[in-house]
C-alpha cells in the first residue's frame, strides 16, 4: 500500500485512466477547432463535443442539446442563477430561495442578487440532519419567487436533499428550480425531467475527470428556460459560453459521465460498506465520536465525523500519511468553524474538532483499515495529552 492514503474525494477525484486516456488521444487527434465549419478537422472535434454532450445528457436524463460546457460547477452556478435572474428581471417575479447549507458557488451569487441588484432573497433552513425538508421550502416558495437553488448532495456532511420533491412543488409554484449537482452528478440517479428541474450544473473534477471541465444543462423543453450570457464573444455554447471550446477535457468528461453511469450501482454498495465499516471501528474504540448530517441519505463514500475534544487543525497534523480534510475544501484555508455544522447546531467545540473522510472510486479495504488505525492512534494520543 503507498502512502500517503487519499481519502479527500469530496475535495477532488484523481483522474481515471480511462479518462485520461480519452483526453490523450483527443488531445493528439482532434486538434481542430469545432467552430471552422469547412474542413474535416473542425468536423471531427465538433464531432467529439457532440458525443461528449450526449454522455453528459445521458447521465442526467436530459437531452444533448440542453448541455452547455463551462469550466466547472462555480461557473455554470454562477451562469445559472445571474444568467436566469438577469434574463427574467423586471417580469412580476423578484424572489430568490436557497438553503442555508449552500455552497459558496451558489450563496455569493445569491447575495449579490439580493445586495447589489434589487432581488428577495430567502433562505430555508435545514433540520439538523442537514436535509431541507420539501414543505419548509415550499413555504417560502410564492407567487413572487422566480428560482429556487439546492444542492443535490451537501460537500461537507454528504447529505442527499429530496429534489425531486422541491422541483415538484418548484414547477406547481411557476418557479424555476437549480440544482448544483456537483456532488451528486455521477454518484447518484439524476433525472432532470422526472424531477422537474429546470437547470442543474456538473463539476467534471468532482467524478475522476479533469479539473477546468463542467457543464450546465438548461431546460430547453415545458419549460423552455432564458439564460442571459455574463461574457461575450464567438457565440460558442449556444452564445451563454463564448470562446473556443476545450474539445480533450470536454472528451474526458463525456467519458468520466459514461463511467460513472456504467459503474455507479455497484461502486455504490461497495462504498457503502467501507463507509460503515470504518465509521463502526471508529465508534467501537473511540468515544464521543459524532456523525454530522443524516445516518443514511448521504453519498456513499461521505464521512463527517466530530471527535470531542481533539481539535481537528492538530488532528490533521498527527495523521502522517492520510489526506483528509477539515471540510470544504473551498474554505479549508480561512481559520474558520464550518458554518454548514454551525446551520445544523453543531455546537462551536465539535464543529472544530470535525474531521470529513471521502472514500472513492480506487479505496481499498487495506487504506480504509489503515485509515481507522491511524485516526484511532492520533485522537487517542491527543485526548491522553490534554
Amino acid at each position: 500500500m503507498k502512502t500517503p492514503v487519499y481519502l479527500d474525494h469530496q475535495a477532488t477525484t484523481p483522474l481515471d485512466p480511462r479518462v485520461l486516456e480519452v483526453w490523450q488521444r483527443t488531445a493528439r487527434e482532434h486538434y481542430g477547432n469545432p467552430s471552422s465549419a469547412g474542413h474535416a478537422f473542425g468536423w471531427a472535434a465538433n464531432k467529439v463535443l457532440e458525443l461528449a454532450r450526449e454522455q453528459v445528457a445521458a447521465m442526467i436524463g436530459a437531452a444533448p442539446d440542453e448541455i452547455l460546457f463551462t469550466s466547472g460547477a462555480t461557473e455554470a452556478n454562477n451562469l445559472a442563477l445571474l444568467g436566469v435572474a438577469r434574463a427574467y428581471a423586471g417580469r412580476g417575479r423578484d424572489g430568490l430561495v436557497c438553503s442555508n447549507l449552500e455552497h459558496p458557488a451558489v450563496r455569493q451569487p445569491m447575495a449579490h442578487l439580493a445586495n447589489k441588484e434589487g432581488w428577495r432573497l430567502d433562505v430555508v433552513a435545514a433540520a439538523e440532519d442537514g436535509v431541507v425538508v420539501p414543505e419548509t421550502l415550499g413555504a417560502l416558495v410564492d407567487e413572487r419567487t422566480l428560482l429556487v437553488s439546492l444542492m443535490a448532495a451537501q460537500n461537507e456532511i454528504g447529505t442527499l436533499q429530496m429534489i425531486n420533491e422541491v422541483g415538484g412543488l418548484c414547477r406547481r409554484a411557476g418557479a424555476f428550480c437549480h440544482v448544483d449537482a456537483a456532488q451528486a452528478a455521477g454518484r447518484v440517479d439524476l433525472d432532470v425531467k422526472r424531477a422537474q428541474i429546470d437547470l442543474m450544473s456538473i463539476s467534471g473534477h468532482k467524478i475522476y475527470g479533469p479539473k477546468g471541465i463542467g457543464a450546465l444543462y438548461v431546460s430547453r423543453r415545458d419549460p423552455r428556460v432564458t439564460v442571459a450570457p455574463l461574457m461575450f464573444g464567438g457565440g460558442q455554447e449556444r452564445d451563454l459560453r463564448p470562446g473556443t471550446q476545450n474539445v480533450p477535457a470536454i472528451a474526458a468528461l463525456g467519458e468520466a459521465c459514461r463511467l460513472a453511469v456504467a459503474e455507479r450501482e455497484a461502486e455504490n454498495s461497495r462504498l457503502a460498506a467501507m463507509r460503515d465499516r470504518l465509521l463502526q471501528t471508529l465508534q467501537a474504540q473511540l468515544p464521543d465520536v459524532q456523525l454530522n448530517g443524516h445516518p443514511t441519505q448521504r453519498l456513499a463514500g461521505n464521512l463527517n465525523l466530530s471527535f470531542g475534544g481533539v481539535p481537528v487543525g492538530r488532528l490533521l497534523s498527527a495523521l502522517s500519511g492520510l489526506a483528509v480534510s477539515a471540510g470544504s475544501a473551498c474554505a479549508s484555508g480561512d481559520g474558520q468553524s464550518s458554518p454548514v455544522l454551525a446551520a445544523l447546531g453543531v455546537s462551536p467545540e465539535l464543529a472544530a474538532s470535525s474531521l470529513r473522510i471521502g472514500l472513492g472510486r480506487f479505496t481499498t479495504d487495506e487504506e480504509v483499515d489503515f485509515a481507522a488505525e491511524k485516526i484511532v492512534g492520533a485522537v487517542s494520543r491527543l485526548r491522553a495529552s490534554r
